[in-house]
């Protein structure tokens, strides 16, 4: 019967439009736009009102069209801002190794690749002129010592002179002296490796001249790493020392967790960067020179909401994010407009939605507010 009733009605108005506007032929144009405009918005909400009363009496009588969407949840999680750039690996102790004394090489111990320890002797350079002298000097401090010895005795009985005691115990300082020195001299006739590492290159060859300050080996340590990155200015207020740090070696398919070592404090007036580190833990898969990716955190937001960056569109100059809400007995899209904070990786932190809102993270392309959906 209420169908009925809406057919009589919307015919009764159109018959009525028409008869009005037939008799208004006389009126200006203008008039009639405004009276025809007047009987729209009444026969609208005609229509609407019946509607309504349809629908509540029969709700299968209507069907309404609906777009498949699908949703998140939005919940507060912890949000990072970081800067992220290149790297490289560098050991903190990549020595090179020279003799401390020139000379021939009488024998060369180390190889590339061995691991050596602080101290190992990796190359000889001859010293058989030194150990002569050396085994010599023992002879005459033998002597020295037992003239001293007897001397001493004599002086303690008083017998002899002063200066006879004092002449032998000089003498065997002095040689004793001389020893020491020529012992020096043949220690630093051994080239030896000041740290524990590795062997990463061998520059001489048994018969060669070695001299101070050319460098004889390549001693690395893969204990102490460290990453030296560049960025940019832009963040030089934001990067500090403790900052935590995620290092990922793509080649090696690893990610570590380390934290800034150095900030350095001049900009280069080329690229507008200031360099920084990160120091590494050990690993036999790090090399010298690896390339890496650095995430340097300044920030962490720990209950912020956050949708994928996709989702977030601009809409007559405002940033429109959809969300899913009810409306009676159906879901309807929301259009609700936000503010970005922060994007970073394929997430944005915004301001305007609240926990627990369901966002529309598929099929918001073409949505209108209220338009009816389904997931």
């Amino acid at each position: 019967m209420k169908t009925r009733t809406l057919l009589s009605v919307l015919s009764a108005l159109m018959i009525a439009t028409v008869l009005a506007a037939c008799s208004a032929g006389s009126k200006d144009p203008q008039t009639q736009l405004e009276e025809l405009k007047k009987q729209r918005a009444a026969i609208d909400s005609q229509i609407r009102t019946l509607e309504a009363e349809v629908s509540h009496a029969n709700p299968a009588a209507t069907t309404t069209k609906s777009k498949e969407v699908a949703v998140q949840e939005l919940t507060p999680r912890p949000f990072d801002y970081y800067v992220q750039t290149q790297g490289s690996v560098e050991a903190v102790d990549n020595i090179l190794v020279s003799a401390k004394t020139m000379g021939v090489l009488s024998a060369v111990y180390a190889q590339e690749g061995q691991v050596v320890r602080k101290g190992q002797v990796l190359a000889q350079i001859d010293n058989s002129v030194i150990v002569s002298s050396i085994n010599e000097l023992k002879s005459s401090i033998e002597l020295a010592n037992t003239v001293y010895q007897r001397q001493k005795n004599l002086w303690e009985q008083k017998i002899g002179t002063e200066v006879q005691y004092l002449q032998a115990k000089n003498n065997k300082e002095s040689l004793e002296k001389r020893l020491a020195t020529l012992n020096e001299q043949l220690e630093m006739s051994k080239i030896k490796s000041p740290i524990e590492g590795s062997v990463d290159a061998v520059d001489v060859k048994i018969g060669q001249n070695v001299a101070p300050g050319a460098p004889a080996f390549r001693v690395v340590s893969f204990d102490k790493l460290k990453i030296i990155a560049n960025i940019s200015e832009s963040y030089v207020v934001d990067i500090k020392v403790g900052n935590k740090a995620l290092v990922t070696f793509p080649d090696i398919d690893r990610q570590i967790e380390a934290k800034v070592t150095f900030v350095g404090k001049t900009i280069n007036q080329l690229s507008r960067t200031f360099p920084v580190e990160v120091q590494l833990p050990g690993y036999t898969d790090l090399r010298p020179n690896m390339t890496s990716i650095l995430r340097i955190i300044f920030t962490t937001v720990p209950n912020a909401l956050t949708v994928p960056v996709n989702v977030v569109q601009d809409i007559n100059k405002e940033k429109v994010v959809y969300i899913a809400a009810a409306d009676g007995d159906k879901m309807v899209a929301r259009r609700k407009v936000v503010e970005v904070a922060g994007i970073y990786g394929n997430y944005a932190q915004v301001i305007g939605l609240n926990a627990g809102d369901k966002v529309i993270t598929v099929g918001y392309q073409g949505l209108n507010d209220g338009e009816v959906v389904k997931f």
